[in-house]
């Protein structure tokens, strides 16, 4: 092909038979196919302005045709490709998954002007920018959002990542593909391990970098959120409101717990004990009462008291308290305060999380533990 007649090609798409139709596509065949009669670059720029002119007069199969050939190409017409962008989805399909001439306004106008199939096609798309990820999923539309979030070349903000996060709790198909983006960090991870499934769960402790404290503390709250119950509180006493209270003001200290116990206010003191260590009444009598006292040593390393405070604490609290354990005399509170010395702080808080939660929870987490093993 040595001469491209411009009117003839005009001629040709407005025919619309069998053979003109096949004359155009040999054509553009020609154009495309980097054979020996393929066109000059005068004759090819030439051949893009009769092609503007003739598209939308052209079948459908022929626009396919021009569209996949010109996919691929870095120097095709801007203006040509965003109008088969706009075409039919069968047209527009293959410019808008592969073109590297569409621009990220382009892309962005056709998915909020054009069809679900468009918005399909762009979410497949071999790049796709955080601009563009952001419109698909303004979009709403689940399966073009399923298909960004499975597309490994799309890059997706923070902010859009962490919409899509709090979105997975009712959608449970974006939870698996969000949790393989290469955006996600431990902070959203562990915003999605409340409602995600048991082996979402273990891929998340698998995949990102949580201790197993806060391993423990996600997997109590998800099974209080699994049981879709909640923990009854226990019936408040006499001393509780001003417990509260105190706590409000932030005067729940151990100067204060040491005046409770002075004063003879020792349900003052347990619903304080309560408020300063988040125990449990039932479990903080336990604490308090049992013999020995290694539970109120490690409850007072866990929330930083100093050893004197715990040992005015200790001595006065087993003098009201449990009067019999004083026949052993210092022997017994040298024992209480080695113990209180030699542990360390964090290793007390620990111990405190641990009676933090539920027994029946606890019990559940063995049960965990023991089927990994």
């Amino acid at each position: 092909m040595t001469a491209v007649d411009g009117q003839q090609l005009l001629d040709l798409a407005r025919r619309k038979t069998a053979q003109s139709r096949n004359a155009l596509a040999e054509v553009i065949g020609d154009m495309f196919n980097g054979g020996g009669t393929s066109l000059s670059d005068r004759e090819r720029a030439l051949m893009f302005d009769i092609l503007r002119k003739v598209v939308r007069e052209v079948e459908v199969s022929v626009r396919q045709a021009l569209s996949e050939r010109l996919a691929a190409r870095a120097n095709a017409p801007h203006d040509l490709v965003k109008m088969l962008a706009n075409d039919e989805a069968d047209v527009a399909y293959p410019v808008l998954t592969r073109s590297p001439v569409l621009r990220d306004h382009d892309l962005i106008e056709v998915i909020r002007h054009r069809t679900l199939e468009h918005q399909l096609a762009v979410a497949v798309r071999y790049t796709v920018s955080e601009d563009v990820s952001r419109a698909l999923v303004d979009t709403g539309e689940e399966s073009v959002i399923k298909a960004l979030l499975n597309n490994g070349n799309a890059v997706i903000a923070q902010d859009t990542l962490a919409y899509l996060v709090e979105e997975s709790r009712r959608v449970d198909s974006f939870q698996e593909p969000i949790l393989a983006r290469q955006e996600m960090g431990p902070d959203l991870a562990k915003r999605m391990f409340l409602w995600v499934s048991a082996a979402l769960r273990e891929h998340i402790i698998e995949h990102f970098d949580l201790d197993q404290d806060t391993v423990d503390d996600l997997l109590e709250e998800a099974a209080f959120a699994a049981a879709d119950k909640s923990i009854e509180p226990e019936t408040e006493g006499g001393a509780d409101k001003p417990a509260r209270d105190l706590e409000s003001h932030g005067l729940v200290t151990p100067d204060m717990l040491i005046d409770a116990l002075h004063q003879g206010e020792v349900g003052l003191f347990v619903a304080l004990f309560a408020r300063l260590t988040e125990l449990r009444r039932t479990l903080v009598m336990r604490i308090l009462f049992e013999p020995g006292g290694e539970g109120l040593a490690i409850a007072c390393k866990a929330v930083g008291m100093e050893r004197e405070p715990f040992a005015d604490i200790y001595y006065t609290l087993t003098r009201k308290a449990r009067p019999r354990a004083l026949a052993n005399g210092d022997t017994e509170r040298r024992r209480v305060l080695t113990l209180f010395d030699s542990m360390s702080e964090d290793g007390a808080r620990r111990v405190l999380r641990k009676w933090q939660r539920e027994a029946d929870y606890l019990a559940a987490i063995r049960e965990l533990e023991l089927g990994a093993a």
